[in-house]
């Protein structure tokens, strides 16, 4: 059985929740192999002067880690 990893991010967006949710795993997956699911924890607007300025998400990455045998 693999054993998964988890853990926590925190990414933003000028452009949109799915922006911000891609910029996490894009991020993630340049340091962790085996990356396999996100979960979003959270989602919330940063607004300015009665607009939306950012999207932020939390989110949950899960990855396989590799075994020594």
């Amino acid at each position: 059985m693999p054993l998964i990893k988890v853990i926590e991010v925190i990414t933003s967006s000028s452009v949109g929740v799915d922006d911000a949710i891609r910029k996490a795993v894009e991020e993630v997956s340049k340091t962790v192999r085996n990356v396999d699911t996100v979960d979003v924890r959270n989602i919330k607007a940063t607004v300015k002067e009665g607009r939306i300025e950012s999207y932020d998400v939390i989110c949950n990455i899960s990855f396989r880690v590799d075994s020594r045998d």
